[in-house]
């Protein structure tokens, strides 16, 4: 039974928990609406998390295998490249959103409340593990 829908169950993991990150970082950004509070810039790793997330689901398995892939300007090469630049972009987004946490609102003492920064880093998160769960969870042998 859950084998049978293992497809729509981990597309409704991966689409809840990247709905519930952009709604944390709302949440946080109507709470925070000045510049000091919270910097609007902070929002560009959100931006870039979810560009990760459509570029490592744009290719599939059997692309970066090359079971199935044969046609193409860049073949099996390219689609390896375009699915490591997903990861590298999703993996930069993480780290980013951990050091504004803890670079701009965890370790000044001055700053006042911490939920700006652990509102990015929860989206961020939440994209990211999002998008392996989609990635990574389906089977593709039933779209061919």
């Amino acid at each position: 039974m859950i084998k049978e829908r293992r497809n729509l169950i981990s597309s409704i993991a991966a689409g809840v928990m990247f709905s519930i990150g952009w709604w944390i970082v709302i949440d946080a950004s109507v709470q925070f609406p000045s510049q000091e509070e919270m910097n609007h810039a902070t929002h560009v790793c959100g931006v870039v998390s979810t560009l990760a997330l459509f570029m490592i689901n744009a290719v599939s398995n059997g692309a970066v295998r090359g079971d199935n892939y044969t046609e193409g300007c860049v073949g099996q090469t390219g689609a390896r490249i375009f699915l490591f630049v997903g990861f590298l972009l999703g993996f930069s987004a993480l780290i980013a959103s951990a050091w504004i946490l803890f670079g701009v609102y965890v370790v000044p003492a001055d700053k006042g409340d911490n939920w700006p920064g652990v509102a990015i880093f929860l989206q961020n998160a939440l994209i990211f593990f999002g998008g392996l769960i989609f990635k990574f969870g389906r089977t593709e042998e039933q779209w061919g």
